[in-house]
């Protein structure tokens, strides 16, 4: 016995894609603080936030890959496709990093401020992925343990 829509229907998931083909979007990031450090350059003290992603692992490499076609940052003509910024609760812009290699490397982000400053008591980062033109805002996340 044959259905007369059997055809129909195998065109309509092909022309749509697969669960297994389909592309799932990208999470957003889940923030949270690992540590914090002292350290100095150039004979001034500074307070290292250090934070990781719960979820770096479910990004995918090629959104950390040298991107030549699109515009540098500063001299580094080979930055990656998402460039990362760290802003305090009220959307000012503190620190990002626009040459992470790998997904992983999102446990290893940080912000500073000067010994002696307070530091906000919130932070978020977003993942611009420039390709795209699409932003990844995480939760908020504390600055201290």
């Amino acid at each position: 016995m044959t259905r007369p829509f059997a055809g129909a229907v195998a065109a309509l998931a092909v022309a749509v894609g697969s669960p297994a083909t389909a592309q799932r979007p990208n999470p957003n990031p889940i923030l949270h603080l690992t540590g914090t450090e002292v350290y100095s350059i150039g004979g001034q003290e500074f307070v290292r936030y250090r934070y990781g992603v719960l979820n770096a692992d479910d990004y995918p490499a090629d959104l950390f890959a040298a991107s030549p076609s699109l515009p540098p940052c500063g001299t580094n003509t080979n930055s990656a496709r998402a460039w990362i910024d760290f802003f305090d609760q009220r959307g000012k812009r503190l620190y990002g990093f626009c040459a992470l290699g790998a997904p992983s490397q999102l446990n290893s982000i940080w912000f500073a401020l000067p010994v002696g400053e307070f530091p906000p008591s919130w932070v978020y980062i977003e993942i611009n992925d420039r390709q795209t033109n699409t932003k990844y805002k995480s939760n908020l996340a504390e600055t201290t343990l």
